[in-house]
């Protein structure tokens, strides 16, 4: 069946504007500027760089002037005493752990410079997000304290010791409060360590303040089944999935833990092995990375949320003859939708999950209805084995806030968390903590909270740190050091030691709390000593698993129901919805450059945040993508650039949180726009919803936008089928069944030994970008900052292409010219393709380098030898999937741009495995050829069978879904090469005859009833 679809990157790419036009008529991103090249006065006025070469009488040799700059100096210190632990050239390697789950550090030469997941946790089992990825830059952070400050001054330890304890003994002794204020603590011991602190000075009383809160769920399980937790969800267990506006593939509560289990019924192997995968509905207001993969999209204002979560209950309850309610306010096609929905989920029966995004107690409350009706406890819901990812209760939080202002807190000390800048009104806490007496931050830097601060107790980076975290219950996980100390800092809990009169170190005080607590529900038999080291190098200790119970809801729904109605009521203005964005989180990693230059993976949106609205919307506001808006509400109003986003719905605009940073540091100072203080406070829970005046201005400001860099040019870039047309014949849409003949101007490559090849899952993809940070903290992939960006300058070597499609059945699924359909762009499909260099066995690029600086090896990969290429660009020019990059600037070496790896310690966190490319030479994924050498290496040196699996690349390692697969085509017992026989592979422009080696397997979308009921047998390995 051949596949109508238009496909699109953005809309300026499907209306054709003259813009578009105009970008993609020029090959290349951008002339060569002359004018910073050439000696100050040579040229006044920038000169094209074909007439600049005309004009000196040069060749094309001329091109050098692109590398003229000198090449960076090395400078190497050698060991007068060398670290036992340390070879020099070989890496050391650390299990540890990142926000609760597991990651192996790799250090060199004593830097830790790459984290990968750690393939035996529980958690993530080798998956990383594009944060925890990042998080190993945040350590070489140069504008992290070096030392402590007391009353804004430098100071020492031992002063601020002696300080805190006098100023604890006085508040103490009036009889005033403690409190320490902290995000969600996962370490066991800390927890120990706070009640020992609160012996010694016993007004202490810990607060919990998740930036991004789940209260509303843990609130909702107290009050259905008297158990105040967070459940522990099974994704994998799941045939149909609902969520209500939660993006668990992207930010809600564990997204790499959430897109495993997500995978494990929709990847190739589940395909393969029962031609069948889960069904996935997405109920939201803006197209969110979750919203981008479901399989149907039912789109919602924020106001209609808790109307339609009592909806879809009562069409549930009526087939069980549970009490129903009177429900209006939902349009009569999303009335019919929730309906189909319910009939769905009945279907699936004990196989189902119900999920929401919402903070409000009332609507989480009827989830839990909803999954008991369902039989999810005990099957997809684990109310037994609970997370401690979010424990905070916003309650707690305003009453706080409160306490402070009557004068009854005399210290407070700030851990984890930056309240100045996340609380819905920040001028509140922050005029309340005037109020105390003792003011103390362990922020890393004069935050926007530490600047308020008495003392400032800078705590250490958790690659430097002894600790441990119970990320779900039974499931112990250790943090170990791999570096000491980069700056004079200390961590937190020995501060909190040492106001307690403990002596002991805090690795000596884990040590025994382990010992007194953990290795006890070991049933080995080994001692402690052996208990231990053991979990050092695995990083983590499994208790015994309780028993997950079913639990049924028996409370009466009259009251909340009434509340949910009560609230549902629209708004007059637009309603805002405010989001958390993939990569930058609540805004804690505010200061990471490889984070602020990763692209949203829905907008493609760098260095920014911005107004997300409907096409419908903004004709009808006459604004169009950049313009300026002024959003306000009835205490704070931002201006931000709009962005037209296919799959928001009308009436409703979004704003992702995170941004706006004051006090982050130089690359992430005023970067975009403060948003937490539209958060609204409803039944005592923080609302990431408000109620709005867009209006707009005369301004406008450009978005440095990467996905529009490239055309599809109407070419076949992507491929889907539907579940039920794969089950009739596997090989639909995949190109197999219509081969052409191909005929080759070239020889062919010999094939012998290895030849090292990528298979791509699209039905695995998420397009989360964790890839594209690991690849550039693998490959010293420059940062290159916004203004370049603007400039389709940017280096990554991989990039997520996100495709929208219209939803076939919509009125412009297959009409090219008819885009007057407003609602077929509130409801359009999303296809996530991962591109990089595609090694072709007849590369088009080898053809036209003039001095064999592209070649190919004789393992398949497509090589750049840096020291010949001079930046004629031919290569890029000749590369039909534009994955080659042009190095235009001595990133190293420019003092202007002091971030990332152009200062003496950002440099730190380089691979010294990886050339720094220096200006005017071009760069490209190579798959990663220093793995491949160096597993070849220890394979060798072991006499021993290079076994596949063995080499990854940094992409496939990290891919929390497993959709990258990188092994030895020539293998046929590899993974990779039995990906390549699937009948769903097909080659990105096979018909060029390029001869690519990375395969893609075609998405399948299962939008299908009779796919929908399919039961999906044993589960399988994949």
């Amino acid at each position: 069946m051949e596949n109508n679809k238009k496909y699109w990157k953005g809309l300026e790419e499907l209306h054709e504007t003259p813009e578009f036009k105009g970008l993609q008529g020029r090959e290349f991103a951008e002339e060569l500027p002359v004018e910073e090249v050439l000696s100050e006065g040579t040229l006044s006025t920038p000169t094209p760089r074909r007439n600049f070469l005309k004009a000196m009488g040069f060749g094309v040799g001329a091109v050098t002037l692109a590398a003229c700059n000198r090449a960076p100096v090395n400078k190497a210190v050698p060991y007068l005493i060398k670290p036992e632990e340390i070879t020099p050239g070989v890496a050391n390697y650390y299990a540890s752990t990142y926000n609760g789950y597991g990651v192996i550090v790799k250090t060199r030469e004593g830097r830790p410079i790459k984290i990968e997941g750690n393939p035996a946790s529980p958690i993530n089992k080798g998956g990383v997000c594009a944060q925890g990825q990042a998080s190993v830059l945040d350590l070489y952070d140069n504008n992290r304290l070096n030392g402590p400050m007391l009353n804004g001054n430098a100071s020492s330890w031992d002063v601020v010791d002696t300080f805190l304890k006098e100023q604890l003994t006085a508040i103490s002794t009036e009889g005033k409060g403690i409190r320490v204020l902290a995000s969600s603590i996962l370490s066991p011991s800390t927890k120990a360590l706070l009640d020992e602190f609160t012996a010694k000075y016993p007004t202490t009383k810990l607060i919990t303040y998740d930036t991004i809160s789940a209260s509303a769920i843990i609130n909702a399980n107290r009050n259905s089944f008297d158990k105040p937790t967070l459940p522990s969800y099974r994704f994998d267990n799941a045939q149909v999935i609902v969520s209500f506006d939660a993006d668990f593939l992207g930010s809600w509560i564990s997204p790499v833990e959430f897109t495993k289990q997500y995978v494990f019924n929709r990847n190739a192997f589940a395909l393969k092995a029962n031609k069948s995968m889960s069904r996935h509905i997405q109920i939201e207001s803006t197209l969110s990375l979750t919203g981008s993969n479901a399989d149907k999209r039912i789109t919602l204002k924020p106001s209609q949320q808790g109307v339609a979560v009592l909806a879809l209950y009562n069409a549930l309850a009526k087939s069980s003859g549970a009490p129903t309610f009177n429900v209006s306010g939902l349009e009569e096609s999303k009335q019919e939708a929730i309906e189909a929905t319910a009939k769905e989920l009945l279907v699936a029966k004990g196989k189902s999950l119900v999920v929401s995004g919402s903070n409000d107690v009332s609507v989480q409350v009827v989830i839990n209805a909803i999954n008991s009706l369902l039989g999810s406890y005990g099957v997809t819901i684990d109310l037994d084995n609970a997370s401690n990812q979010k424990q905070g209760t916003d309650v707690e939080v305003t009453e706080l806030v409160k306490e402070m202002n009557s004068g009854a807190v005399g210290a407070l000390f700030v851990l984890g968390v930056n309240p100045a800048y996340t609380l819905p009104n920040p001028a509140a806490f922050t005029e309340a903590l005037k109020k105390v007496k003792l003011t103390v931050s362990f922020a890393d830097r004069v935050d926007e909270t530490a600047v308020l601060c008495a003392v400032v107790a800078p705590d250490n980076h958790y690659l430097e740190s002894w600790g441990d975290a119970e990320t779900r219950r039974g499931v112990y996980a250790i943090v170990q050091p791999t570096i000491n100390p980069v700056y004079n800092t200390r961590q937190a809990q020995q501060t909190f030691l040492n106001l307690a009169d403990n002596v002991a170190s805090y690795y000596e005080y884990l040590t025994a709390y382990w010992n007194t607590n953990v290795y006890p529900k070991n049933t080995t038999g080994e001692s402690f000593n052996a208990f231990w080291q053991n979990v050092l190098r695995d990083g983590h200790f499994i208790a015994p698993a309780l028993p997950s119970q079913s639990y049924t809801f028996t409370k009466d729904l009259t009251a909340v129901a009434e509340t949910i109605k009560g609230t549902a009521k629209a708004s007059s203005g637009v309603e805002l919805t405010l989001y958390t964005p993939v990569i930058m989180g609540d805004g804690a990693n505010g200061n990471n450059p490889w984070l602020l230059e990763m692209p949203d993976p829905v907008s493609k949106v760098s260095w920014d945040n911005y107004v997300a609205v409907s096409k419908k919307q903004a004709d009808e506001w006459g604004v169009k993508d950049n313009d300026v808006v002024e959003v306000k509400s009835a205490n704070h109003s931002v201006k931000l650039p709009i962005v037209i986003q296919p799959g928001q719905i009308y009436g409703s605009a979004s704003i992702a949180l995170g941004y706006g940073r004051t006090a982050a540091g130089k690359a992430g100072n005023n970067v975009g726009k403060n948003a937490f203080p539209f958060v609204s406070i409803l039944n005592g829970s923080f609302q990431n919803i408000a109620a709005v005046t867009i209006t707009k201005t005369a301004e406008v400001y450009e978005l440095a936008v990467t996905q529009t860099h490239t055309s599809i040019e109407g070419r076949d870039i992507v491929r889907e089928t539907t579940l039920g047309e794969y089950q009739e014949d596997p090989t639909a849409r995949s190109g197999k069944r219509h081969k052409e003949k191909m005929y080759d101007l070239w020889y062919t490559h010999r094939k012998d030994g290895h030849h090292w090849g990528m298979a791509v899952d699209l039905n695995a993809c998420t397009g989360c970008s964790a890839c594209i940070v690991s690849c550039s903290a693998e490959n010293n992939v420059a940062v290159v900052g916004r203004e370049e960006v603007l400039k389709r300058r940017e280096m990554h070597w991989i990039r997520i292409d996100r495709y929208y499609t219209f939803n076939e059945g919509d009125k412009s699924a297959t009409r090219e010219k008819e885009y007057n359909h407003f609602e077929d762009f509130e409801n359009v499909s999303v296809v996530h393709q991962p591109m990089m260099c595609q090694h072709c066995d007849h590369a088009p690029c080898e053809s036209v380098c003039p001095v064999l600086a592209t070649m190919h090896s004789s393992e398949g990969l497509n090589q750049m030898v840096y020291n010949r290429c001079f930046g004629t660009r031919y290569c890029a020019n000749n590369c039909p999937y534009k994955v080659r990059r042009f190095n235009w600037f001595d990133y190293a070496n420019n003092n202007d741009f002091d971030y990332h790896m152009n200062n003496d310690m950002g440099k730190m966190v380089l691979n010294p495995d990886v050339t720094v490319r220096s200006r005017g030479v071009m760069e490209k994924c190579s798959m990663c050829v220093q793995r491949i050498q160096a597993g070849k290496l220890e394979a060798k040196v072991a006499k021993a069978p290079l076994l596949d699996g063995k080499i990854q690349t940094a992409c496939s390692s990290s891919c929390p879904a497993d959709a990258i697969v990188f092994g030895d085509i020539n293998d046929p017992n590899s993974k990779v090469s039995q990906l390549l026989k699937d009948e769903r592979v097909f080659y990105v422009l096979e018909e060029l005859n390029v001869q690519p080696g990375i395969g893609y397997l075609t998405m399948v979308r299962n939008t299908e009833k009779k796919a929908t009921h399919a039961e999906h047998g044993a589960h399988h390995e994949g």
